[in-house]
């Protein structure tokens, strides 16, 4: 999968079975906003890449 590292301003290529997608949770004045993501380490660099509802569910990753 295909991350943009902020660090290094590149595109780095992570294996999918290092990738992990998280669902961020927050209350806000009008609800819950709910953020998905999938997130990976790269050279120890934290890598977050937001993606939809859909391409959430259809990911076949580890949950953390």
């Amino acid at each position: 999968m295909k991350f943009y590292n902020l660090k290094t301003r590149s595109h780095v290529d992570v294996p999918d079975s290092d990738v992990v997608k998280t669902k961020m949770e927050r209350k806000t004045s009008h609800g819950v906003q709910v953020r998905y993501a999938l997130k990976a380490t790269y050279n120890g660099t934290p890598l977050f890449k937001f993606v939809s509802a859909k391409d959430y569910e259809a990911f076949k990753g580890k949950e953390g």
